[in-house]
């Protein structure tokens, strides 16, 4: 009984280690099939531009598609929900941003996932400047002057969002607040129709970030007031920031980077790091970023995880500054 016991317990090792070496075979060979990249936003946002140069990157380097899959709602709550909830094996990866990492956790009371145990941070992709511009039909052309007319005209007023609990909700309750004026919030499904309601003047000012909406002023159907950074951008020179004209408090960059589900194997998140990494190594990889004004950054998963931390932090003390509070 001994001789037997032992040689079932040499045959169960050996087939252990087999198994083990197929298990490391398999991660080895990842990706083997398609990736899905989730975008929690409508397609026309920066989010989708920036996830889709990212994913077009991931391509050429992962050698395998990675597929872009638009899931809008809830100010970017419900694809972040579903990055969450998918099967951690690498193949649905997702987009996480200040709206959906900072913003969302720090003002809805429910969120179905929780940004600091459910996801797995891959690495930061970039940050972009915010901005805020207004229908050319707007009888102002500076920020002081806009400012002037909305306290003349308290409540007439309007400011588009992509959704409750986005960037351009809480830029628009900051400004409000820092301004001491009353505009009312008039939130849309996503950028895109924000955008356009925007630009029909359907309401009268938009908060956004700058990739979107830089071609709208550059053309003349919007008109930009101010925006965020240490310095004005090349490609609006005559706009200043939001530093410069006392509004410290909404003087902030807005990041984008890539995330997973929690349990995600650490050996596959390394490989979609490096690969991240590599991709924004690329000239023409930078350069399409940098056309979208956007800075790229490129780090570890630990430090991602970091600015995910600091960020959240610093949103929930914006969030309480300006009373919102969403179930």
């Amino acid at each position: 009984m001994l001789l037997l016991s032992l040689k079932s317990l040499i045959a169960l090792g050996l087939v252990a280690v087999l198994l083990m070496g197929i298990s490391a075979t398999a991660r080895d060979a990842y990706p083997n099939k398609t990736i899905t990249m989730i975008v929690p936003f409508a397609a026309g946002g920066s989010t989708d531009v920036i996830g889709r140069i990212i994913a077009a990157g991931l391509t050429t380097e992962l050698g395998q598609p990675v597929v872009v899959d638009n899931r809008a709602g809830a100010g970017g709550s419900l694809g972040t929900a579903a990055i969450a909830k998918a099967v951690p094996d690498g193949y649905t990866i997702g987009v996480g941003t200040a709206s959906t990492l900072a913003i969302n956790p720090a003002t809805y009371k429910n969120l179905p996932f929780d940004v600091l145990t459910d996801l797995s941070p891959i690495g930061t992709i970039a940050a972009v400047p915010n901005i805020m511009s207004i229908n050319p039909t707007v009888k102002a052309n500076t920020m002081a002057e806009f400012i002037a007319l909305a306290r003349h005209e308290p409540d007439k007023l309007s400011y588009a969002s992509p959704g409750y609990g986005s960037v351009g909700h809480l830029l628009g309750e900051q400004f409000k607040i820092a301004t001491k004026t009353t505009i009312l919030h008039v939130p849309y499904r996503g950028m895109g129709p924000a955008l356009s309601d925007a630009i029909s003047g359907q309401v009268q000012v938009i908060f956004d970030n700058l990739p979107t909406s830089l071609e709208l002023v550059k053309s003349g159907k919007l008109r930009a007031l101010g925006l965020s950074g240490t310095k004005r951008v090349d490609a609006l020179p005559d706009v200043p920031t939001f530093g410069e004209l006392g509004l410290e408090d909404i003087n902030w960059l807005a990041f984008f980077g890539l995330i997973a589900p929690k349990d995600t194997p650490a050996p596959i998140v390394k490989r979609l790091n490096e690969a991240l990494v590599r991709v924004l190594a690329m000239p023409d990889m930078r350069a399409k970023l940098a056309a979208q004004q956007a800075i790229v950054v490129g780090n570890s998963p630990e430090a991602f995880k970091a600015d995910i931390e600091r960020e959240l932090a610093r949103m929930k003390r914006a969030v309480t500054t300006a009373k919102i509070e969403l179930n």
